[in-house]
């Protein structure tokens, strides 16, 4: 997970407010609500004065603290790839139905409407200094601005950056807000002074959404200042203790008759590797002269049912007993089946329950045998990232989304781990062991293999579709080596 660079509390509070007026004016006219002429979006702004923190080494996250507003009727937006080789294709959604297409150029990846914001920013003499067009996410953080709104929103939280999601659902319900802050673009440099910001909805997406010109712009009065000490840090350490909650599992062990039932499985499927590259080992240990592979990996579960694990602990051991339960097509559990154990990871960095022989992952040489293994073989399951929220039975409002929900401390008990339909599980492997020793290795082409299910623990609905594979080419010299990874389809990530 990303760490957020915040903006101030102040700018937070003014934020707030302007949505709260926009409720409040909304109260007035609450029994005339329906008949009220609204545009499908409006671009509006928590505050006309906006106060940015400069940090030296970071720059300025660029939150303006604007918002986009949805009038009479939810916007949904639904973007698939059918393909790694294929382009995403985005839809506009109304009751469930396709109904529109989007532009093509608009939406290229799964992290939001592209080019959807154009913000310019003028000096005190009105010179330009900035300019930049920025990605929405109709998922980002929001909330209700009017009374007669729905209470509740049913579309996901947050748009996925992993670079091999297939499909997406991305929504504003029906009165309510959200944040148009793209966390993953870049912090900007700016000097300390005053400056006159313009924010813009770009003509393509005025124009596909009828969004009238008056309520597509906005003027901002923008004061940039030095930023206080601890600001990334403090805001990293609140956001973590915001999340570091635990699901509160089954109380005990399930009784009765042990059983695999028929009906909807969990189906993990492995994406091919990504975030590939060639490090040394960390200066100062035994590994300092040798190089390893690094990867991350990702398994996601295809569905129609959810991966449920429940971890009961042996009295006095650092092992607890894992049990999958099973799922009609109604949500209401009809079986469950041990499968395997969950064991205490007590490391620095870890210090949660990890479930055993949950994936496997394995560097093959050129004719696809087996040269070297990852060591990490345990895993606590969480759904780190949308995978697909398109396919049958995806949840979109997952529940543990980080290690810190799911995965229990020494003094646990029981926990639960879930991996959710549509969502998958990310794994960084950078550490020794778990990266791949590549010291002694030819240079030449290998495969990073991604196995799920490896031992046929879990239960599932198919098991032909465990593997996946990404082809590298290894090169250079000793401690100076060099690795190629080719794309997979139009996907160009390492």
């Amino acid at each position: 997970m990303k760490a957020r660079k915040l903006g101030r509390a102040a700018v937070a509070a003014a934020g707030a407010a302007g949505l709260v007026a926009l409720a409040t004016a909304g109260a007035s006219t609450a029994s005339t609500a329906a008949q009220t002429a609204r545009p499908p979006l409006k671009l509006v702004a928590g505050s006309i004065d906006v106060t940015l923190d400069n940090d030296p080494d970071y720059g300025i996250a660029l939150d303006l603290g604007t918002h986009l507003v949805a009038g009479n009727a939810p916007v949904e937006i639904r973007a698939n790839r059918a393909t790694y080789a294929s382009p995403v294709v985005a839809w506009q959604y109304v009751n469930g139905k396709a109904t529109r297409r989007l532009p093509k150029g608009l939406v290229t990846d799964f992290a939001g409407l592209g080019k959807f914001l154009h913000v310019t920013i003028t000096d005190a003499t009105g010179k330009k200094v900035l300019e930049r067009d920025e990605t929405v996410c109709l998922n980002g953080e929001g909330s209700r601005t009017r009374p007669d709104a729905p209470a509740t929103s049913p579309y996901p939280d947050g748009c996925s950056a992993n670079p091999f999601t297939q499909g997406a659902v991305w929504g504003l319900q029906t009165g309510w807000s959200t944040r148009t802050y793209d966390y993953n673009a870049a912090p900007v440099k700016l000097a300390n002074g005053k400056y006159k910001a313009t924010v813009t909805v770009n003509k393509a997406y005025r124009d596909f959404f009828k969004i009238p010109a008056k309520e597509s712009s906005v003027k901002l009065n923008l004061t940039v200042e030095k930023a206080p000490d601890c600001v990334r840090g403090c805001a990293a350490a609140k956001d973590l203790a915001a999340k570091s909650v635990v699901l509160k599992p089954n109380a005990a062990r399930p009784t009765g008759k042990a059983s695999v039932p028929k009906g909807p499985k969990p189906d993990l499927r492995p994406v091919p590797a990504w975030g590939i590259e060639v490090a040394p080992g960390d200066a100062g240990t035994p590994d300092a002269n040798k190089d390893f592979l690094q990867f991350s990996a990702t398994v996601w579960n295809a569905g129609p049912s959810p991966l449920v694990l429940d971890g009961f602990r042996r009295q006095g051991k650092d092992l607890m007993d894992a049990y999958q339960y099973f799922y009609d097509a109604h949500g209401k559990q009809v079986g469950y089946h041990n499968t395997g154990t969950l064991e205490w990871d007590g490391r620095p960095g870890h210090n949660h329950w990890h479930f055993t022989d949950f994936a496997r992952y394995s560097l093959l040489n050129a004719k696809q045998t087996e040269v070297v293994r990852s060591q990490k073989e345990a895993f606590c399951l969480a759904a780190t990232d949308s995978i697909d929220y398109t396919v049958k039975n995806a949840n979109w409002h997952p529940d543990n989304t980080d290690l810190h929900t799911a995965c229990g401390d020494h003094g646990s008990l029981s926990v639960r781990e879930v991996l959710d339909v549509g969502s998958g599980d990310t794994y960084v492997q950078s550490l020794p062991g778990q990266s791949f020793d590549i010291t002694n290795l030819a240079n030449g082409t290998y495969y990073v293999q991604v196995t799920a299910n490896p031992e046929h623990r879990l239960y599932e609905a198919s098991t032909t579709n465990n593997v996946a594979l990404r082809k590298v080419i290894l090169g250079g010299t000793p401690h100076h080596r060099t690795v190629k990874v080719p794309p997979v389809g139009v996907i160009n990530i390492p």
